[in-house]
């Protein structure tokens, strides 16, 4: 069974039978009239091509205004136009009754652009000028009421099919107007994704460069200073420790650097998860001192497992925020980092025993310019997992990271040697 056509193809031929109609209409009656012989044919052909080039005009440029290829919107002059035709026709079919049945195509017209109730008084009149134009051409006694009802009922059928065609026209407005909004809608829809896209890289850029980079050249800044201090106090031996650990902390930023431009995986990373939380507890071990320090921090496991590089660089981000926080704040003389391994969780600890602070208002020298705690909280939320921060003024700091692994750990996979 083949397809019904389109709403929007059956407007389009509703619309060329309109103007074929109108055109055969006037056609056949310039034909009667130049057969029969009529003696008003002088002056009705030359008005019957008037109005012929009117509707060609108007017509032709509606077509190209709706199509595009126009720029100038014609519906400003519909009415003037309408009227003009009107009176032209008007003058033909009181002229020769051939004319009259071009109503027809009228009636579309003035359905189709003038509103319902003026509409219907212009079909109203326009049937009153076929009926006066057939009484004024009847013979002597051969009017009939057949010569009015006949008009009466193409007027009462041209207003059904107009009301049709104008229903059929809103639906395809309609139509159009959700199409368009749809595409917009996709359209803002794409570009926020996008832009949300772009803040979320952002941001997990400016964690890792925080975590990373920024915390390493504060490090470097704060361990020169003390250089200097030993310089100017007569410690060479002391001076020469340092500057080794800005060295060693300077290469480590070197790589970081590198490994922002490749997108590759941190070189920390390279080696076991462990073995990495270990070589972070021993630099900022050696970097606390060199900065005159007493902080000495320790790594401990319990149990063995793996995880995937992602969680893998989480944990490990994580503890060089919280390690940066116990050197930067704390005033703490130990810390501890555990590694726990479970079935199906990792759990990271790191405790230290400095001044504490009240996790809900912390005081004031704290901030961090938002990359502390609630970064943190952020991005290990966004692999699934949880923190818990204890501590109490002068009770020291207790900061607990449970990540989900992606499966049972696999016993045995770490080094610990």
């Amino acid at each position: 069974m083949p397809l019904a056509p389109s709403t929007a193809t059956v407007l389009r031929v509703l619309r060329v039978v309109l103007h074929v109609s109108f055109a055969g209409l006037l056609a056949v009656g310039i034909l009667r009239t130049l057969l029969t012989g009529s003696p008003v044919a002088a002056v009705v052909v030359p008005l019957a091509l008037v109005l012929a080039t009117v509707y060609l005009v108007g017509t032709t440029w509606e077509n190209r205004f709706s199509h595009g290829l126009s720029r100038r919107d014609p519906r400003f002059l519909a009415r003037p136009w309408l009227g003009v035709i009107t009176v032209c026709w008007a003058a033909l079919s009181l002229l020769s009754a051939d004319f009259s049945w071009v109503v027809f195509p009228l009636f579309f017209l003035y359905l189709l652009l003038l509103p319902r109730a003026w509409s219907l008084v212009c079909v109203t009149a326009l049937t009153g000028v076929v009926a006066w134009s057939q009484w004024l051409h009847a013979p002597p006694a051969g009017f009939s009421p057949a010569m009015v009802i006949g008009p009466v009922i193409g007027a009462v059928f041209a207003v059904v099919v107009a009301s049709t065609y104008r229903a059929m026209y809103e639906d395809v407005v309609r139509y159009r107007r959700i199409v368009m909004e749809l595409e917009a809608t996709r359209s803002e829809l794409a570009r926020t994704e996008r832009a949300a896209g772009q803040a979320t890289e952002r941001e997990r850029l400016a964690r890792d460069i925080h975590d990373t980079l920024a915390q390493g050249l504060s490090s470097i800044v704060l361990m020169s200073r003390a250089a200097r201090s030993s310089l100017g106090t007569g410690d060479p031996r002391r001076a020469e420790e340092r500057v080794a650990t800005i060295e060693a902390s300077a290469a480590q930023n070197l790589a970081e650097a590198r490994r922002f431009v490749r997108d590759l995986s941190s070189p920390a990373l390279e080696i076991s998860l462990a073995n990495g939380l270990r070589q972070l507890c021993e630099r900022t071990t050696l970097e606390a001192r060199a900065q005159g320090l007493a902080l000495r921090v320790t790594f401990t496991q319990d149990g063995n497992g793996s995880a995937d590089p992602d969680l893998q660089t989480v944990v490990l981000r994580a503890v060089q925020s919280l390690l940066a926080n116990v050197r930067a704040h704390s005033r703490a003389r130990q810390a501890v980092v555990s590694l726990s391994w479970w079935d199906s969780e990792l759990n990271v600890d790191v405790v230290d025993d400095g001044v504490g602070f009240y996790p809900e208002a912390p005081p004031r020298g704290r901030s961090d310019s938002g990359f502390g705690l609630p970064a943190l909280r952020r991005r290990v939320g966004a692999a699934g997992g949880t923190v818990s921060v204890e501590s109490a003024p002068e009770d020291g700091t207790a900061v607990t990271v449970r990540l989900p692994l992606a499966g049972p750990a696999s016993r045995g996979q770490e080094d610990e040697s």
